[in-house]
């Protein structure tokens, strides 16, 4: 209450205990005593919602002044990694062209995404491929890492939406686990619901060695349903540093001499048992020259960094990868999975 509240106040109280005495002195004045009563309290109760009046007039000011401070100011949009909470990136959207030129802050908000999602040069992105489990010499589960994706256009939008009024963004980030059951993992080599054997010279020590490693990396992977199978993923460098060794190869029409020359034959030995199966194939090339090893149309190249061969497993049950290397002269792929699935397994 202020001073001036007070004030009044301290005089109708005064007033009012005045004219109390008065009353009692003289009797016959009752009436005139409470209307004087009345008509103070009335006074005070108008001064009193006057000065609330006054005080909500000036807050609504004060707020009006505050909003109109607010929307000059340039909205600020925060990009979250929604696992970290963390800030990625702070949009200034008028700075990017939002409200000026639309579709020139639209593309610069695309490139972005993309650098965020795929990477660059010298920063890795968000997105990544399975890494496929595999069963290890004593039937145990080797966890590989599940599918992520930053999906980009949904990101591009989002930041649109709240680039007029500003905020928070997360980032669309997608987790695909890998497609099977572990308790399904004791019995996914059961059954063989495909297979395919090639050739090769048993003296030619490098290429065979290469075949060797290559086999050895793909064997026992386990490909749930749904999941995307990438040799080269799978196998890795082929380099010395790998233990890998020089051996013809096909470049450009030609056969030169390069390390990891051979691994092709584990990829098309591959190819062919699994052709078997309704799977979809995400990438698989040829080689510029025919192989003796597959029949022609039926190998699949690869390159690390480069070439790939990828399948997704739509055959509507979890498969398992064997790999099996006879240094006498064969390599065999066989694709298996539980006696469970069998029926349900769908071939081309």
């Amino acid at each position: 209450m202020s001073i001036r509240t007070w004030a009044i106040s301290f005089i109708l109280v005064g007033s009012l205990i005045g004219l109390a005495g008065c009353a009692e002195k003289t009797n016959g004045k009752d009436v005139e005593l409470e209307n004087k009563v009345i008509e103070l309290e009335k006074k005070l109760e108008e001064q009193k919602a006057a000065e609330k009046a006054e005080r909500k007039a000036a807050e609504e000011a004060e707020a009006k002044r505050i909003a109109e401070e607010e929307a000059k100011k340039p909205k600020v949009v925060n990009v979250i990694d929604p696992n970290t909470k963390n800030i990625v990136r702070s949009l200034v959207p008028v700075d990017l062209g939002f409200g000026t030129d639309n579709e020139k802050y639209k593309q610069e908000l695309k490139q972005w995404a993309k650098e965020l999602a795929r990477g660059t040069e010298t920063t890795p992105g968000y997105d990544s491929k399975m890494i496929l489990d595999k069963i290890d010499a004593n039937g145990q589960v080797i966890k590989g890492k599940p599918r992520v994706v930053l999906e980009e256009a949904e990101l591009v939008t989002k930041v649109i939406e709240a680039s007029a009024k500003g905020g928070d963004v997360i980032l669309p980030i997608y987790i695909t686990e890998s497609g099977y059951n572990t308790e399904d993992a004791a019995h996914l080599s059961e059954v063989v619901v495909a297979t395919y054997t090639t050739k090769f010279n048993p003296s030619v020590t490098g290429r065979n060695k290469n075949i060797e490693l290559s086999a050895i990396a793909i064997d026992n992977v386990i490909v749930g349903t749904g999941d995307i199978f990438s040799f080269n993923h799978t196998v890795g460098p082929s380099d010395e540093a790998h233990g890998y060794q020089p051996a013809q190869e096909i470049v450009n029409k030609q056969l030169v001499m390069g390390i990891g020359g051979g691994i092709c034959q584990t990829s098309s030995t591959l190819f062919n048992a699994v052709d078997k199966l309704a799977v979809e194939y995400v990438e698989w090339h040829h080689h510029s020259l025919t192989v003796g090893y597959v029949p022609v149309g039926r190998d699949a190249t690869v390159s690390y960094g480069g070439k790939d061969f990828q399948f997704k497993n739509t055959a509507g049950v979890p498969l398992l990868v064997k790999a099996i290397y006879n240094p006498n002269g064969t390599l065999t792929v066989e694709i298996r999975t539980s006696a469970a699935y069998q029926a349900l397994l769908q071939k081309r």
